[in-house]
């Protein structure tokens, strides 16, 4: 008698499994990766008033700059994760992060072909949100498939660290390069790292026959795996499900507003303020939370409360608490106070990571990709709507203080969602066969 497809699933997906020593390369390799996503991200938030002065951008267009980057970056979200079923999480980052390493370091260049520098840039920037939208639904494909539940969330986290150390990095490095050599240095510095550490990746960590097997069904769309059915039908008929779609909206967008605005903030409330200061403390604090986040999630886990318990406290810390330091930073006139509430808000949004992030795992492992690439698709698209109405409501308001009421509303929203609809019980297999 032949065991039960979901449990042969479950037998294979164990197999597939790294062992400690790979999880670490790879850990260690995709935080790295992770880092340089977000040096190319930011590179442009941190090059933003820098650009407006040379080409002449008012806020608003400073703003449709900024947003142009969700406008691309919300069309790829659910392909990444497809494609990541099927083919594997690692060839996809790695085929992405070399075009938008590239892109990234041209970016300079295309400025100089036309006095349209706006549609120029416009244009780069949704490109580069086209090929970074893939990665973190890729991401949490691989990560869902190769790493053990009860170390997820700290693996997650770690990795999802390399946002704040690329920020980081950027925000130090690149207010340095910004001051010495221009804004043009910003963009070759992140597109050059990129370009090396896709280098390293293919030829220490990826075979070529992978990459070429990898290339080969892109090309024909041949199917890998026979269990790359996506259940769309069972997935969205789960309050669960749409409560973890709802509440990473809120956590992508509100991050996002947050990333795109605040050196803006900063550099208008504090002008004589070093750039180096507020770009660099939040996502200084953010790394070390991060870690934390994951380590304390994974503990109480097997410490033996309900996993259900534990995201819930995750999202309460990296939506709700974070909120309410979002909403201090537009009731002080103290640069030292305004650091300390940018760091709180940004060190525990972190904690989203072991929440919602691990959550989506948590429901449909099988697919965690394509829910990844659902969820971020909408927290792309409310970004790019989120950051255009920042924009709106500084320009027309001359206040700060409605852009971070903005934030807290949207992290208010998405937490109360989860708190009441929340669940981590897999939704992926057939009825009978869910766990309890």
């Amino acid at each position: 008698m032949q065991p039960p497809p979901d449990e042969t699933r479950r037998e294979a997906a164990e197999d597939a499994q790294w062992s400690r020593p790979e999880c670490q390369v790879w850990t260690g390799t995709l935080l790295l990766g992770t880092c340089l996503l977000y040096c190319a991200r930011v590179s442009m938030p941190v090059c933003a008033a820098a650009m407006s002065q040379d080409f002449g951008w008012n806020k608003k267009e400073a703003g449709v700059v900024l947003s142009s980057f969700f406008w691309g970056y919300c069309l790829t979200q659910v392909v990444g994760g497809h494609l990541g079923d099927r083919i594997g999480g690692e060839k996809v980052i790695l085929l992405s992060a070399s075009a938008w390493g590239f892109i990234t370091a041209a970016t300079p260049l295309l400025s100089r072909l036309s006095s349209a520098h706006l549609a120029f840039m416009t244009f780069s920037r949704i490109l580069t949100g086209l090929l970074q939208g893939v990665y973190f639904p890729a991401l949490t494909s691989l990560l869902s498939q190769k790493v053990r539940e009860s170390e997820r969330a700290f693996t997650y986290s770690t990795v999802g660290a390399g946002s704040q150390f690329g920020t980081l990095v950027t925000g130090a490095v690149g207010s340095l390069l910004l001051d010495w050599y221009g804004w043009p240095s910003v963009f070759y510095f992140s597109g050059g790292l990129t370009l090396l550490w896709v280098c390293y990746v293919y030829r220490c960590l990826l075979g070529e026959k992978d990459l070429i097997l990898a290339l080969g069904v892109l090309a024909q769309g041949l199917p890998v795996s026979r269990h790359t059915k996506v259940p769309w039908r069972q997935l969205f008929r789960k309050p669960s499900v749409w409560a973890a779609i709802i509440s990473q909206l809120s956590a992508a967008c509100s991050f996002f507003i947050l990333l795109s605005w605040l050196p803006t903030f900063f550099k208008e409330t504090f002008p004589s303020s070093k750039g180096w200061v507020f770009n660099v403390v939040p996502w200084l604090v953010a790394i070390p939370a991060s870690l934390f986040s994951g380590l304390l999630s994974d503990r109480l886990i097997n410490q033996g409360y309900r996993t259900i318990t534990v995201r819930k406290f995750m999202q309460a810390m990296g939506l709700g608490l974070s909120s309410v330091f979002a909403l201090c930073l537009g009731h002080t006139s103290s640069f030292c106070k305004s650091v300390v509430f940018a760091s709180a808000s940004i060190g525990l949004q972190t904690f989203n990571h072991s929440g919602i992030s691990v959550n989506i795992q948590d429901l449909a492992p099988s697919c965690a990709g394509f829910l990844s690439g659902v969820a971020n698709t909408a927290g792309a698209l409310a970004g790019v709507v989120g950051v255009c109405l920042g924009g709106y409501l500084i320009e027309t308001t001359g206040s700060w203080t409605s852009v971070f009421n903005l934030v807290a509303a949207i992290g208010s929203l998405g937490l109360c969602t989860f708190l009441v609809f929340g669940k981590a019980q897999r939704v992926d297999l057939s009825p009978a066969r869910e766990d309890l």
